[in-house]
């Protein structure tokens, strides 16, 4: 199997775990923190889709619009307004299906292409970044895992 259609079959595996966890989310839990430091369920699902539309443009595009509003300004700068649970849920799967289209059309002998920007000192494969969304989407879905069992949610095994 090539490294495209691996990335692209693991995203899918992630994608579909992650709407198993969203979907036990209810509206009024999207203000939900556990500690006033760490984001709410509904600015952790926004950042997920935002993080992964600029993360996607760095990689195919080497568009680094995203990050040069992220490192300096902070995550609350590219999160915006928090939508509800339903608008949140649908970005996400929009750029997820946006995310899956653009690599399947991206040329293979061009993943190992390097994205350089350095102002901020960034140097990365085109499949290392990738891979990148895999890991982050994987890392807020534990996160968000953790907030639903504080809420007394029970998640289904895998």
């Amino acid at each position: 199997m090539d490294l495209k259609t691996a990335f692209l079959k693991q995203r899918e595996a992630i994608q579909t775990r992650s709407r198993e966890i969203t979907a036990l989310i209810a509206a009024d839990q999207m203000a939900f923190r556990p500690t006033k430091e760490v984001l709410s369920i509904g600015e952790m699902l926004r950042h997920l889709w935002t993080s992964e539309r600029g993360t996607r443009r760095i990689a195919l595009a080497g568009d680094f619009s995203y990050l040069e509003t992220r490192i300096p300004r902070g995550l609350h700068a590219v999160l915006g307004t928090i939508g509800s649970l339903e608008e949140e849920v649908a970005a996400g799967d929009r750029e997820y299906h946006a995310t899956q289209a653009e690599v399947a059309a991206f040329p293979a002998e061009q993943l190992d292409a390097e994205r350089t920007y350095p102002p901020l000192g960034y140097r990365r494969k085109v499949y290392a970044i990738l891979l990148g969304i895999n890991e982050h989407q994987v890392h807020h879905r534990a996160q968000l895992m953790t907030y639903l069992r504080m809420l007394g949610i029970k998640i289904p095994g895998i």
